[in-house]
């Protein structure tokens, strides 16, 4: 009976071992594959917990090999939570401070809250995702004053964005895709500074053909913008650090604010766990011209993503 317990063991290690290391493998070849592993690959910290399980069991049951196996996942799963991205400062000294607000509310259900934290917060840029007709009616009524500038794409439900802004803007074109993507160009103190919203298609089993190809528009963008000067892209990107389709945006030289400033692994999705368990799929993701000195997520009712706000600095090279 006893050795029954063990093969039973060393079964189930193996199997756990078998299913990380198909996720382990995509990610260490940089792709994302298909269904199951885009969805897997965003809580790819998580692994560390079947992981974990199956060397207890490798260890019950006297499994060499499993154990052997196991802390090689173990040693691969740490190195690739590690950040990824350039870090690094700006060149030149800071020539403007901004504070920027990207918000999922969620089909526009969150809007009220949303509208209380831009008061309390006063950010100079909001990145609104899922802001449907009703949304944008209220956030035009409701915040129109503090924020006269604004770029939109009306739609219903997931379809509605919006870029509000202290600085004027003047119209840029729009990345396309199913979900409104509007772009501008803000005047911060006479200096231009490109803005995008993100917002692609997450990776839903029947979807990801379409996730990766309207994420691989935004890092087309972000390649053509790279040498155009300073560019802020934020948003719902569907996508964490550890999908090669995001891994590819931020290849362009963007880099992460939340990760500038600390918390690049401190999840946004989905409400119902975190902090205790999820993912960072909102960004704000900046070009060398920025620096971050602060990022917070904030928790608004209502909706399923964490709003993401960061104080930045603008730089001017030497």
């Amino acid at each position: 009976m006893p050795g029954r317990r063990w093969r039973v063991a060393a079964w189930g290690a193996g199997l756990l071992f078998a299913g990380v290391s198909a996720v382990v493998g995509c990610r260490a070849a940089d792709t994302d594959a298909t269904t199951p592993v885009p969805q897997a690959l965003a809580f790819l910290p998580w692994l560390l917990v079947p992981t974990g399980l199956g060397l207890l069991l490798s260890l019950m049951a006297r499994w060499w090999t499993g154990l052997v196996w196991g802390v090689v996942l173990l040693g691969t799963l740490a190195w690739f939570i590690e950040p990824y991205g350039t870090g690094g400062e700006p060149r030149g000294p800071a020539v403007a401070r901004l504070r920027v607000l990207t918000s999922n509310v969620e089909f526009g259900r969150a809007t009220e809250h949303l509208i209380a934290a831009v008061r309390r917060e006063k950010p100079d840029l909001v990145f609104v995702t899922e802001c449907e007709y009703g949304c944008q009616a209220a956030v035009r009524r409701e915040l129109g004053g503090a924020y006269p500038h604004r770029r939109a794409v009306a739609g219903h439900t997931s379809v509605g964005s919006v870029v509000l802004s202290r600085f004027p803007l003047t119209p840029a074109p729009a990345v396309p895709g199913r979900m409104g993507m509007p772009g501008a160009v803000a005047d911060v103190d006479g200096r231009p500074v490109r803005l995008q919203l993100a917002h692609p298609k997450p990776p839903l089993p029947r979807q990801v053909s379409l996730w990766k190809e309207e994420l691989g528009r935004l890092r087309d963008f972000a390649d053509a913008h790279r040498d155009d000067g300073p560019l802020i892209l934020a948003g719902d990107f569907n996508a964490s650090q550890d999908h090669a389709a995001f891994r590819r945006v931020l290849d362009t030289g963007l880099r992460s604010a939340a990760r500038l400033a600390g918390r690049h692994r401190e999840p946004s999705w989905p409400t119902r766990t975190t902090p205790t368990f999820g993912t960072q799929i909102d960004h704000v993701l900046v070009s060398e011209e920025f620096s971050a000195s602060r990022a917070r997520f904030l928790d608004l009712p209502d909706t399923d993503h964490r709003a993401l706000l960061v104080d930045l600095s603008l730089h001017r090279d030497r």
